[in-house]
Formats: C-alpha cells, structure tokens, sequence
C-alpha cells in the first residue's frame, strides 16, 4: 500500500499549519474587532467563552476559550484519532494566542448590518479554511460526532439544538433579544461561508443516462464535451432487459448543453441528475479531450445518420 514519504508528509503538515494558523487569524479577526466589540457571538464554545468574557471580562476571552476545549480535546483524543487531535490543538492554541494579540485592535466602525455580513464572513472564512485543513476550533462538533455514532442523530442536528440553547441563554442572562437575534444572523452568515470554504463555489451534478444508444450518445459525451463517464450494466425491472447505463459527472454550467446534446441523439433518453457534495480522485486521472465548441458538438448530434 502506497504511503507519504516523510518529506512529503513533512511539506504536507506545513501547508496544513500554515492554513489553519490563517483561518485561525482570521477567527480571531472577527471575533476581536466585529463580533466581541458589538455584543454579538458565534455558537458552540466559541459563543460560550463570548458570553463568560461579557460576564467576567473581555481580556480573559482567550482562557476560556482554551479551558472550554481541553474536555473535548480529551473525547477526540479517545474517539477520534490522535492526527485529528494534533490539528485541533494547533488551532486552538494558535486561535487563542492571536484573540491575545489582537485585544487591543480598535473595532470596526460600521452599520449594524455591516458588522454582521463582514464579521460573520471573515469569521466563516477562518473556520473555514481550519475545517478544510483537518482542525477543528468548535469542542461541540466533537461532542456532536460522538453522539452520531452511539445514538444516530447527525452531526448537524447535534450541532443546531446545542447552538440553539446558546443563543437562547444569551438572550435569557442580557435580556437583550436583538443581540440575540443579531448572533444567530452572524451565525448563519459564518456557516454559509463555511460551506462554501470547504466545498468551494463548483457545484457539481451527477447524471445518470438510460438509453438505447448508449455509445452515440458516450462517444458524444467523451470526444466532444470532453467529459469522462463509467459505463454500468444494468436491467430492466419492468421488461428484464439489459441496458448499459452511463454515470456522468458535470459541472451545473454544463448542465444544460449536456442535457440538450443527450436529448438530440436519443430523445427518449432517461436522464436522474442529482447534487454532489465533493468529488475526490487521484490526480493520475484526466479527461479524454479537450472541451470543443458548443455548436460542434450540437451540430454532430443533430446531423442525420447515414443508411447502411
């Protein structure tokens, strides 16, 4: 079984630390000059550490912080796996050490609609980027795993109920709603860019074709969209007969050609198209072709084909 040799395991871990120190100097960005300064916080221990430094002091923030995760840093040490636990403590400590550096950064000055839409993104983009790189600044998500894996709630609705009871508590202990309100805006705001660090703006589809010229319509797919395709062989649950079925990965801007071009050559083709979340593969892998030119492809599908 293949493995990383050390230097490349090496240039591997510093690329990795190098992002997550940036996400994390981007977290405690927000939190220091958008997010603590205007009353407003984030969810899980993040949000819980804001709401004991509005309680006890905005200087011990970064202690929180650290003694909050130490528990579940612990769960994910026992749960988890010890490389996790490396990424996750790097991020922490490296979070809580700029929250230090950047407590006396004047606020920034701003609407109030401002500081939720820049701070939530800056903040997203911080986990974000910490997320994709294999730490972790939130102990509840940890929690939320662990609880996936003996009692079968997802990770999200996990997540969601405790972020809910913060928020609750933090408009409950400063009799103060809008602030509370205004959180969870920031929140939804953070996750969304989150998502969008992680999985990235490509949204990708995923399309199954059923037809009765499977290789027309693949050598069309392959040689003049450019796209790779898996032939699969299937049958009929109706009829029995069978059939090859063709998998096809496609960018939502192709979409539409690809649909058209299938539609051309078969049009009582069968097409189930659904949502990718990420698609992974070994960089040895590359497409057939070079993309041609829309009207190449559509006018060889539409051609009539010649007798005998």
């Amino acid at each position: 079984m293949p493995t990383l040799s050390a230097s490349k395991l090496l240039k591997h871990n510093i690329i990795s630390f190098f992002w997550i120190a940036l996400g994390a100097f981007l977290a405690a960005l927000s939190i220091r000059i958008f997010l603590l300064p205007n009353q407003l916080i984030d969810g899980g221990i993040v949000g819980i550490s804001l709401i004991l430094a509005q309680l006890y002091g905005k200087s011990y923030l970064s202690y929180f912080l650290i003694l909050l995760n130490v528990p579940f840093i612990y769960l994910a040490y026992k749960y988890i796996r010890s490389t996790f636990v490396i990424h996750m403590l790097g991020a922490v400590l490296l979070f809580a050490g700029f929250l230090f550096l950047l407590e006396q950064v004047p606020p920034f000055d701003g609407e109030y609609l401002e500081i939720i839409v820049i701070g939530g993104a800056i903040l997203g983009i911080g986990v974000g980027l910490i997320i994709r790189h294999g730490g972790c600044l939130d102990g509840t998500e940890i929690l939320a795993i662990i609880i996936n894996r003996r009692k079968g709630f997802t990770v999200g609705q996990v997540v969601l109920v405790i972020n809910v009871f913060i928020f609750a508590a933090y408009g409950l202990i400063f009799y103060d709603w809008h602030i509370a309100l205004g959180s969870l805006m920031t929140y939804i705001v953070a996750f969304k860019m989150i998502d969008i660090v992680i999985v990235g703006l490509d949204e990708l589809k995923s399309v199954l074709i059923i037809s009765s010229k499977p290789k027309e319509i693949g050598d069309v797919i392959m040689n003049e969209l450019g796209l790779g395709l898996t032939i699969m062989h299937g049958r009929g649950g109706f009829t029995g007969d069978t059939r090859e079925i063709l998998f096809v990965i496609v960018e939502r801007l192709d979409l539409a050609e690809l649909k058209e071009i299938v539609l051309n050559e078969d049009p009582s083709a069968f097409m189930a198209i659904e949502n990718l979340h990420e698609v992974v593969y070994g960089g040895q892998h590359t497409l057939p072709h070079k993309k041609k030119p829309r009207t190449a492809a559509l006018q060889k599908a539409t051609l009539p084909k010649e007798e005998g």
